[in-house]
């Protein structure tokens, strides 16, 4: 595959004149970044520079600055002529963003077992309801995928490390993208909430043991799948 920007990015048309208080660049990271975590923009498309500054009214200078943070975070790779090109998924990348992320949150629920029951907690299970209200309705996937990622950044709000945070979720782009391919998968929304859910008793009942291992555990489900994962997208991954 070898697409370019073109029409996958319509409709941020206009974008950047709509949102004053957000910075070009950052604007056009999150958005492009969005798209490529959401495999809108598959693996090998042709991001043209020229077109994504059209596309979001912007000049080349914020463009520049946004694909400089994408290949960063391993998502896109620039060669000569302003030609850049969203990278396939690496599997090695997977698995270091996936031992980083279940280190980090595996200690975050420890300390929050650890600790008198706080705000984040009781953030944590409010959201849990909303993706329970969600559960089975494909149509609301996307809805519930994000819910999913405001759960696991209350929790770590709770203990002080939501910038932590930030820097986990900037560079886990590849993991990012097979959690995408996995989600859809039949009973994965429905494992994703009870994983919630056992997480917050194990909180709640102040085994940081316990509240470790039902993290890892949480964790562990779209890493057990990657190798059917990939033989289903074997054209998305190096």
């Amino acid at each position: 595959m070898n697409s370019s920007t073109g029409g996958l990015l319509a409709m941020y048309d206009g974008a950047a004149k709509t949102s004053a208080h957000v910075p070009a660049s950052a604007l056009v990271y999150e958005e492009v970044r969005n798209r490529i975590i959401s495999l809108s923009l598959l693996p090998e498309t042709t991001l043209v520079r020229a077109e994504l500054a059209d596309s979001f009214n912007v000049s080349q200078s914020p463009v520049r600055e946004a694909i400089l943070r994408l290949e960063q975070d391993g998502l896109v790779v620039s060669y000569p002529q302003s030609r850049t090109v969203v990278t396939k998924i690496d599997v090695a990348r997977i698995r270091e963003e996936h031992f980083l992320r279940v280190a980090a949150e595996c200690e975050v629920v420890r300390q929050l077992a650890e600790a008198e029951e706080s705000a984040a907690v009781v953030k944590a299970k409010g959201i849990v309801k909303m993706q329970e209200a969600l559960v089975g309705d494909i149509e609301q996937i996307d809805l519930f995928k994000q819910l999913d990622e405001t759960f696991h950044a209350a929790l770590f709000n709770g203990v002080s490390q939501s910038n932590l945070h930030l820097q986990i979720t900037a560079r886990s782009g590849h993991l990012a993208r097979v959690r995408t391919l996995d989600l859809p998968r039949a009973g994965k929304m429905v494992s994703v909430l009870e994983g919630h859910k056992a997480i917050i008793d194990a909180i709640q009942s102040g085994d940081g043991n316990a509240a470790s291992a039902e993290m890892r555990q949480h964790l562990s489900g779209t890493m057990e799948r990657l190798p059917q994962i990939i033989e289903e997208n074997k054209t998305l991954f190096s």
